[in-house]
């Protein structure tokens, strides 16, 4: 089993513990944003979202996929031949949510490192949370419950270095005494 951390680190971890939640937040959102595109994308839809352009402020574009494009045939190696082409002109959103979502992914990445690091916790707790970034509203769930247990553990070690630290006799000590 891991050694515990130590209490010197305590306000370290509190640190990485509000990043990891921020970067828990934002992933989670990044996702379900990509969930939502790639439904728009790759169901029979076929739409992505763009920015400017011919079609106003904000507006869906239709994309044309190719004769070998079938939904089944993104999972399956030696078929990946399939084209989608976009018809949109402007700032193509669709792309935005998915490059974000894969750098903001690195950096969420690092905050459960730092968090699992300090905490030494085993290399699992680490694997769990790294997959919080790839299932959908997974990182929600595990932000919560991961948060919760932090907190609990600090205030509990808090608590019990303050608790044998505290002098045996709760008599005060004599006036004349110094």
């Amino acid at each position: 089993m891991p050694a515990a951390p130590k209490l010197a680190t305590f306000p370290a971890i509190r640190g990485a513990l509000k990043f990891y939640q921020i970067c828990s937040i934002i992933t989670g959102i990044g996702l379900l944003l990509l969930l939502a595109e790639m439904i728009l994308k790759y169901t029979p839809l076929h739409l992505e979202l763009f920015a400017g352009g011919s079609g106003g402020p904000l507006w869906l574009a239709t994309v044309i996929a190719g004769p070998t494009c079938e939904w089944w045939s993104l999972f399956l190696p030696q078929t990946n031949t399939c084209e989608m082409i976009s018809t949109g002109d402007g700032a193509n959103i669709s792309l935005f949510i998915l490059v974000a979502h894969g750098w903001f992914y690195v950096v969420y990445l690092f905050a459960c490192f730092r968090l699992w690091s300090l905490m030494r916790w085993p290399l699992r707790r680490f694997l769990l949370l790294a997959l919080g970034g790839v299932v959908p509203l997974l990182s929600f769930f595990l932000e919560a419950s991961t948060a919760k247990k932090v907190r609990t553990y600090l205030d509990d070690r808090e608590a019990a270095a303050s608790a044998a630290s505290a002098p045996a006799s709760a008599e005060p000590a004599p006036k004349g005494i110094r």
